[in-house]
This record gives structure tokens, sequence and C-alpha cells, in this order.
């Protein structure tokens, strides 16, 4: 297992289909960000996220240098994804994110980034899913809002 962050797209997708203990089964520990931990709480009580139990996630409170980061970030990005690039910068971290323009943004910065369907894809490789269940898990989440740019895992690249 990897230590790792996440914002609040990949958590909710797999919230979606509530199985947030496969993101637990990749990660240890799996930190986010405290405006990701806003945000997604924010999104449960709103009805829009499943409540899960996420006691399992560290939250993490960005240092001065990182929220310096974050707030130049955030012309671009919203708090939480600019939060978890400027702290996967300075831990050198990989994140997990959904955002397209997060993904954009951390990639153009060189950043180890991934997302759902990279979590998926660990998760077969790792013998945790096999690969009818990872796409029956891609399928459910698509059909809850996750606008996957595959319909299948087998047409994915490695992310």
């Amino acid at each position: 297992m990897i230590a790792a962050l996440s914002d609040t797209t990949a958590l909710s997708n797999f919230a979606q289909v509530q199985r947030p203990d496969l993101l637990r089964m990749l990660f240890q520990p799996l930190y986010v960000p405290d405006s990701v931990w806003r945000e997604l709480a924010r999104g449960e009580s709103a009805g829009l996220i499943p409540k899960m139990d996420w006691k399992w996630l560290e939250v993490v409170v960005p240092t001065p240098a990182e929220l310096a980061v974050s707030q130049q970030l955030q012309r671009k990005l919203d708090q939480g994804e600019a939060d978890c690039l400027a702290m996967t910068q300075s831990r050198r971290l990989p994140v997990y994110t959904d955002d397209r323009q997060a993904r954009w943004v951390g990639r153009s910065l060189g950043l180890d980034i991934s997302g759902t369907l990279g979590c998926l894809l660990d998760l077969v490789e790792r013998s945790v899913l096999d690969p009818e269940e990872a796409d029956l898990l891609l399928t459910r989440m698509r059909k809850r809002g996750y606008r996957s740019p595959v319909a299948s895992l087998k047409d994915a690249e490695l992310e």
C-alpha cells in the first residue's frame, strides 16, 4: 500500500457505489486536505454523496508554503483541488482526482496524478477485484454521475 492524497471526486465515486473500503485497501494512509474533508461533509449533508465511514482518512492541513501555492492555483481550480496539488507537490505524494482541469494543471507541474480509473485498474492488478467486478463498479459509478472517459476498463489506458 502507498500513501496518497485525494480530492472529493475520487472519494465520491467510490461512495456512490458504497465501496470506499476499496480505497482503504489501496492507500495507507490516504490523506485529504481539510478543505476536501469539509467539501465531502457538505456533499453528504446535501445528499449528493452517500454517508460513509471516513474515519480512516487522514485529514491534513496545508502548511503556510502550501497555502501560498494553493492560492495561486485557485486562479484556475477550486480550493480542494488546489490544496491537493499544492500538497502533493510539496510532499511528493501521488494525487487522485477526476477533475479534468486539476489533472491538466497537475500534469503540467510534473505531478504523479491519477483518478478513479487508476484506482480500479490498481485493484484489478492487485487481485482485489477481478476485471468483471471492476467493470461492474465502473458501470455503477457512471450511472451515478461519474463522467468516465471509457465505458469499460478494457478500453482504459493506464492513467
